[in-house]
């Protein structure tokens, strides 16, 4: 787990070695252990390290091959690099270090590009190949480490975050007004139909999934090595596989030669993980091969979620290490966490994380499992069941819609006959919007649903809407597009640099691929049936974690009570900002708008914590953004 930097010229371009140093010192959080520079006429890397797989010299960056031809810069993590470097032994391949960062380099030398689809793990690298002039790169499957890339004059540029790429001698730093646009006026942040584009303009994400070559001409090929696969339902017992397959990715992602714990809530992804990893030391035959289980957690008293993290501690035997920062901390450190985020997020529960990762620093422990990922895959989010309930109707098992909508109703609280009408509704309207007539009569009222925050700014901001999608909400479809779209890349963005601010390596078991991949080819059922929600995950846990846990119905997370404390606490700090006169100079808030809007919520009469906090959060990444266009222009 690190960052690097890489620039390259193409066209005959050469290349300055003080550029790529200059951007690896912005990383320095992602690597405080040690550097490295490579510089040849046309490519220069830059690496930082955070030392988690063999501490030794051996595990320095750039990796050069014997002969000097191959070079590699590296972020992230081979889980099986123990299986693929036993492998690669067997066909004659030497070794002279005992971690992952040789294996990739190695299995180009086997395989070339078709390495890629080997790896199980998070990666992002960059690998120069000076007999066939190119460079290779590629992003793990889901994009959970990061890769960016801007191309100034005859050079382009490569970084872990964002904020390397600014530091590019004489690159413009700019706002992608387009992107903030749909953000501000949207009132919430997600991601655009192409998925690269970033708030800064001209820089751009490397897409998860992809690999690509980069030629000495300019030229470059791109490619897909990795897709969702389609449902088939061809698993036999998909309690079992999704049980060994979940356990497997645990004990791949405790390989570490540095300490590991865990992120947990009270929750169902959180606490599987811990008792996969009690469970994991268990089996060891001296009993001792796995250290103390080391816990971290947040738990303010609005959401008190005790007794069930108590009750996965002492099933577990964990050290449990909490933080209980209240809202004016919390408000103080905004700023940071946005320096280290390099743009706006999705909520004040990105702050938890941050404070969760200082906590895991703060005991010297490197390396975190958490259980992102597992509500996109799984089928974690309360909508979705509206959308299985879609999907039984639209394959004619209307008996098993109806059961599933009243067990649903009957749990949760819920009335049955309008819950019925509204999925009927759902139902006749989605089938509707298949047939061109009807999408014609309707789409110019339904082709963009304006947002109620369009009017805090001015038209050219905050004009752009959210569209609406013609796509069927059928189950696989809706989750293909959170793991793809949105939710899951900005989350993973998100969780990446909350860690890495405090050089720590989260890993992330639900994203291991073969049970993303388990996972997506089950039938909807498996996912939620009745009023459950993750039912494969609960089935597999029964007699691993407490069942109290694993029969909650609620879903909390790490969640922040901000529409409360903007009436309270952080109302006061909210108006300071909204007076400051470099605020109402930019020109692009409506003032008056914005004052009326937090007026009306300190007084109970709306709910705008969502829109209040974006604005308040941009305005501060702007001002952060003018810092770095200034640190630029020196």
């Amino acid at each position: 787990m690190c960052g690097f930097v890489g620039v390259v010229g193409v066209r005959g371009a050469p290349v300055d070695p003080a550029w790529a140093t200059r951007m690896a010192a912005t990383l320095r959080h992602r690597g405080p252990d040690d550097d490295g520079l490579y510089a040849s006429p046309s490519v220069a890397l830059a690496f930082r390290r955070l030392s988690i797989l063999d501490l030794s010299p051996a595990g320095h960056q750039p990796f050069e091959s014997e002969d000097g031809e191959l070079v590699l810069v590296f972020n992230g993590e081979i889980f099986n690099f123990v299986e693929l470097r036993d492998e690669l032994r067997a066909r004659g391949h030497r070794f002279r270090s005992t971690g992952d960062t040789e294996v990739i380099l190695r299995a180009y030398q086997e395989w070339g590009t078709e390495c890629l689809s080997r790896f199980n793990g998070m990666w992002a690298f960059l690998l120069h190949d000076r007999r066939r002039g190119v460079v290779f790169g590629s992003r793990d499957r889901f994009g959970v480490k990061p890769l960016y890339r801007r191309v100034v004059g005859d050079r382009v540029c490569f970084a872990s975050e964002i904020k390397g790429l600014l530091a590019v001698p004489g690159a413009p730093v700019e706002v992608d007004w387009e992107v903030a646009g749909r953000f501000l006026g949207a009132g919430r942040l997600e991601q655009l139909p192409d998925g690269a584009r970033t708030f800064v303009a001209g820089v751009e994400q490397v897409p998860p999934g992809s690999g690509f070559e980069l030629r000495a001409d300019g030229t470059s090929r791109d490619w897909r090595f990795w897709r969702l696969p389609e449902e088939d339902g061809g698993v036999a017992d998909p309690v079992a596989a999704f049980r060994d397959t979940l356990q497997d990715a645990v004990r791949l992602r405790l390989r570490s030669d540095v300490p590991v714990g865990v992120s947990l809530s009270g929750g169902l992804d959180s606490t599987s993980i811990i008792s996969l990893m009690a469970r994991l030391r268990e089996a060891h035959e001296d009993g001792g091969a796995l250290p103390t289980l080391h816990a971290f957690s947040y738990m303010p008293p609005e959401f008190d979620e005790t007794r069930y993290v108590m009750a996965t501690v002492g099933a577990t035997g964990a050290v449990l290490h909490r933080t209980e920062l209240g809202p004016e901390a919390l408000w103080d450190r905004l700023p940071t966490l946005l320096s280290f985020q390099d743009e706006p997020v999705h909520s004040a529960t990105a702050q938890v994380g941050f404070e969760i990762y200082r906590l895991a620093a703060a005991h010297d422990t490197k390396v975190i499992l958490c259980g992102q990922g597992a509500d996109e895959t799984v089928g974690g989010y309360y909508p979705y069941f509206a959308d299985v309930w879609y999907t039984h109707l639209r394959r004619g098992r209307v008996r098993t819609a109806w059961r599933d909508v009243n067990d649903y109703c009957r749990v949760h609280g819920t009335a049955l006959a309008p819950t019925t009408a509204a999925t009927l509704r759902r139902f006749a309207l989605t089938e509707a919007n298949r047939f061109a007539l009807y999408r014609s009569l309707v789409g110019g009222r339904r082709a963009r649903r304006a947002s109620p925050y369009q009017g805090w700014f001015t038209a050219d901001v905050g004009g752009a809407g959210t569209p609406v999608r013609a796509n069927a909400p059928v189950l696989h479809d809706v989750l293909a597009r959170a793991v793809e779209e949105t939710p899951l890349p900005l989350y993973l963005r998100i969780e990446d640099r909350n860690a890495m601010a405090h050089s720590v390596e989260a890993r992330l078991p639900f994203l291991d691929y073969r049970l993303v991949s388990l996972m997506f080819r089950l039938k909807p059922e498996w996912k939620l049936r009745g009023p459950w929600n993750k039912y494969v995950l609960r089935e597999a846990m029964r007699g691993i974690i407490p069942d109290d846990v694993r029969t909650r119905v609620d879903k909390m997370g790490f969640p922040t009570p901000l529409a409360q404390w903007f009436r309270g606490p952080l109302g006061d700090r909210l108006a300071a900002l909204f007076a400051d006169r470099r605020m109402a100079e930019r020109g692009i808030y409506r003032m008056d708008a914005i004052r009326d809007a937090l007026a009306r919520h300190r007084r109970g009469e709306a709910d705008h914590a969502s829109a209040l906090f974006n604005v308040a959060q941009f305005e501060m990444w702007l001002a952060l953004l003018d810092e770095r266009r200034a640190g630029a222009l020196r």
